[in-house]
């Protein structure tokens, strides 16, 4: 396996075991937040995996396409795809990252990112 995809895979579980710390200690928002940069990381390393190139975007839909998401995952993403902005910015109507999200909601992150690097170790 390439150095580089090992790279991205293991910062992909750093962010998921912080995730988890946060999502303990209910800084809700800020799990939610590395839930999707955990995501993402393990998407590039699928990526360069298969393609030996990184691309440089955010967007968990396109990563999962050029790595064959399966789609149940794929639509998971898609819910944790506007976390990469909501948690830093919020709603910019008012409502502050950290009260936007809740223990459920951060929940599901939590589950959708330890489902999608357990497929991407299953396939890289």
């Amino acid at each position: 396996m390439k150095e580089e995809t090992i790279k991205w895979m293991k910062l992909a579980k750093d962010d998921l075991k912080s995730a988890q710390v946060n999502f303990d200690t209910k800084q809700y928002y800020v799990c939610s937040f590395l839930c999707q940069q955990s995501v993402e990381k393990a998407l590039k390393a699928s990526l360069i995996k298969k393609t030996g190139k990184l691309i440089k975007i955010h967007d968990l839909i396109v990563l999962g396409n050029k790595v064959d998401l399966p789609a149940k995952l794929s639509k998971k993403c898609d819910k944790l795809n506007s976390v990469y902005l909501d948690a830093r910015y919020g709603d910019l109507g008012g409502k502050l990252p950290s009260k936007k999200f809740n223990k459920k909601i951060s929940l599901k992150f939590l589950n959708t990112a330890k489902e999608v690097l357990k497929w991407v170790e299953k396939s890289i």
